[in-house]
């Protein structure tokens, strides 16, 4: 997988290498188990400080999508189910971003569309998503 960065972007840089590898391991670029570059390799790689990196891989780390491994450096780890705060978080995010749409008067429907496309585009989608998870609306 080729991480691009834009160093002109008001988002950080740590945030946006976070977010090329949550892009990655949604879409199955980057499998479980699979190795990521070491922190200097990366940061000589993009451009950008070492400590840049370490926290992208830190942040990562945290929330359970990467693991360290003393052999093999980070590496992706297994999907692991969602908790109550990765809910809760969810909920919040998408609750700003619906306030938004509904500020620049995107409709109800239009929404949802938008958020299954981009659910659709971004990931493999799950069976039981597909078929209507009967807990998702229980989790919502």
């Amino acid at each position: 997988m080729i991480i691009k960065i834009d160093t002109a972007s008001a988002t950080p840089i740590y945030e946006q290498l976070r977010e090329k590898i949550i892009y990655g391991v949604a879409s199955g670029a980057l499998g479980p188990g699979e190795a990521l570059p070491s922190a200097r390799r990366l940061a000589a790689d993009l451009g950008v400080n070492l400590h840049t990196v370490g926290k992208a891989y830190a942040t990562l780390t945290d929330e359970g999508i990467i693991a360290m491994d003393r052999r093999r450096g980070a590496v992706i780890s297994k999907t692991t189910p969602a908790d109550k705060d990765f809910y809760d978080a969810l909920n919040k995010r998408i609750g700003l971003t619906a306030a938004e749409a509904i500020c620049r008067g995107v409709g109800y429907e239009e929404f949802a569309a938008i958020c299954a496309k981009s659910y659709r585009v971004n990931g493999r989608v799950n069976n039981s998503a597909e078929k209507g998870d009967k807990n998702a609306n229980e989790r919502a």
